[in-house]
C-alpha cells in the first residue's frame, strides 16, 4: 500500500512499514536538517513545511501516518494542546484527510493525549476524525519495553479506518508487563571513545551512593522524591507560601538545610529557602506539600545516619541535591543502574530499562552506571529501532530527533496486526 509520512523527523513510519512492502509517495519534516537526511536516508524528496503544501499536490495515498508534535500535550510544558502552534498542527492531518480520504490512518503522540485538558483535547480529535468519516477508531499505549526494547517509552498509538470491516478482526500487539531485557544488550562495543562524566558529576554520583550506602537496610528508600534542603527545613509551606509572611514570623524557623532565617532582611530570608519554595504564588500546589512533608518525616528516621554528608550535598547544584530512587527492590548500588541528571534531581532506572529518551538537553542523556558514561547516539537509535539508518552528525541534533521518533518496531508490529498477510488489498 502507498502511505505518506507527515511530520516524519527521522522516518520511524517510513522504516517500519517499508519493511513490510509498504511504500512512500510522499514525506514532509519542517526541520530542514532533518528533511535532508530523510530524502537521504530513503531516497524520497522530504518537502518543508506541510502548512505551505496544498492538499491537492499531494499523491493519493491509502495511510496517512503522522507522529503529530507531541509537546503541547505532554506533561511538562505549558500543556496548550490543541491552541499551541505545534498542537494547531493536528488540523493539517485533518485538512488532508478531508481531501484525500485515505483507507487508514496511523497516528502516535504521547500518553497523555487522552488525558489532556481533563480529556477535552481528545474529545475534539476523536469528534474531528468521526466528522472526516474516520468512524472506526482503536487506540492503545504500548512501550518498547514491552516488547524486549530496553526503553520505557509510553505512547499512544491511533489506527482509524472509513470501513468498519478493516478494522473488526483487528487488535494490538500484546506485549509482556515487563520483559527484562538488559540495557546491554544494545550497547556499542565496537568504539574506543565515549563521552565521560565530568568530575564533579563523579563526586555527586559518589556522594549520592555513600548517602544510600549508610542507610541502614531495614529502612526502605523512599519512593517519593527526595529533596536533601527539606532536612531540617522548619519554614511554613502548609497554608501559605513563605513570601506571604511577615518578616517577624519566619524569623522563628529555619531554612534550606536546616539553616537559620532569625536576624535576616526578607530578601536574605527568601534566598534561605530551597529553589522551589520561592514562589510569588500564595499557596503551595497540593504535590509540593506532599513532598515537603514526606522528606521532613523521612529525614527524622535517618538522620543520624546523613546528617555528616548533608554540606558535600548541599555544595552541589540545586538540582543535584535532589535524588530519586526508581530502582524499589534493586541492589542499592548506582553504579549497576542507568542514572539521569535531571532538574528534577539525579534519576536512577533499572538497567533493564532506559529511561524516555527527551528532545530537550543533552544534560538528561542516559547514563551507563558501570561505564560512568554518556550514551552513544547509536545506542540511543536502537533503543527507538532506527539503528538502520543515518543519523544527524552533532549529538544534540541526533538525540533531540530520536528523543521525537516513533519506534520503528512498534510501527512495524501494529501494521502486521492490521495488515497480516497483505489482507487487505486496495
Amino acid at each position: 500500500m502507498k502511505f505518506i509520512d507527515l511530520f516524519a523527523g527521522l522516518g520511524g513510519f517510513h522504516v517500519g512499514l517499508s519493511k513490510l512492502g509498504h511504500t512512500c509517495v510522499f514525506a514532509s519534516e519542517k526541520n530542514s536538517e532533518l528533511a535532508e537526511l530523510y530524502s537521504k536516508n530513503f531516497g524520497i524528496e522530504c518537502i518543508g513545511d506541510i502548512r505551505k503544501v496544498e492538499s491537492q499536490e499531494i499523491p493519493e495515498h491509502d495511510i496517512l501516518c503522522a507522529g503529530f508534535p507531541c509537546q503541547p500535550f505532554s506533561k511538562a510544558g505549558s500543556q496548550l494542546g490543541l491552541k499551541d502552534e505545534r498542537g494547531e498542527l493536528f488540523y493539517e492531518i485533518a485538512r488532508i484527510l478531508d481531501y484525500h480520504r485515505p483507507r487508514f490512518i496511523f497516528l502516535e503522540n504521547v500518553a497523555n493525549l487522552k488525558r489532556h485538558d481533563q480529556g477535552n483535547t481528545w474529545d475534539t480529535i476523536e469528534a474531528e476524525l468521526r466528522a472526516l468519516g474516520y468512524h472506526h477508531l482503536r487506540t492503545k499505549i504500548i512501550s518498547p519495553h514491552q516488547f524486549g526494547i530496553p526503553q520505557i517509552r509510553d505512547r499512544i498509538f491511533i489506527i482509524g479506518s472509513r470501513e468498519k470491516d478493516d478494522l473488526e478482526s483487528f487488535s494490538f500487539p500484546e506485549g509482556e508487563t515487563m520483559i527484562s531485557t538488559h540495557v546491554e544488550t544494545i550497547l556499542d562495543t565496537t568504539i574506543d571513545e565515549y563521552d565521560l562524566l565530568l568530575p564533579r558529576q563523579l563526586e555527586c554520583i559518589e556522594i549520592w551512593q555513600e548517602f544510600i550506602d549508610v542507610i541502614p537496610k531495614r529502612i526502605p528508600l523512599p519512593s517519593f522524591p527526595i529533596w536533601a534542603m527539606e532536612f531540617g527545613a522548619t519554614y511554613p509551606y502548609e497554608e501559605l507560601a513563605p513570601h506571604k509572611y511577615t518578616n517577624a514570623y519566619l524569623r522563628q524557623f529555619d531554612g534550606a538545610f536546616g539553616k537559620p532565617l532569625r536576624g535576616k532582611t526578607k530578601q536574605d530570608i527568601l534566598s534561605g529557602l530551597p529553589s522551589y519554595a520561592k514562589t510569588d504564588k500564595a499557596k503551595f500546589p497540593r504535590w509540593k506539600k506532599t513532598f515537603i512533608r514526606q522528606n521532613r518525616e523521612w529525614y527524622q528516621l535517618v538522620k543520624p545516619f546523613i546528617d555528616h554528608l548533608l554540606p558535600t550535598i548541599q555544595s552541589f547544584p540545586n538540582s543535584w541535591q535532589k535524588f530519586e530512587w526508581n530502582c524499589k527492590g534493586e541492589e542499592r548500588d548506582l553504579y549497576k543502574l542507568i542514572l539521569q541528571f535531571r532538574a528534577s534531581g539525579l534519576r536512577t532506572k533499572r538497567p533493564q530499562h532506559a529511561p524516555s529518551l527527551v528532545a530537550s538537553t543533552l544534560t538528561q542523556l542516559p547514563i551507563i552506571g558501570w561505564e560512568l558514561r554518556y550514551m552513544t547516539k547509536n545506542e540511543a537509535a536502537k533503543l527507538q529501532s532506527l539503528e538502520c539508518i543515518e543519523l544527524p552528525d552533532s549529538k544534540a541534533s541526533a538525540f533531540k530527533a530520536l528523543g521525537n521518533a516513533v519506534n520503528a518496531d512498534l510501527v512495524r508490529m501494529i501494521a502486521e496486526k492490521l495488515w497480516i498477510n497483505e489482507a487487505v488489498k486496495v
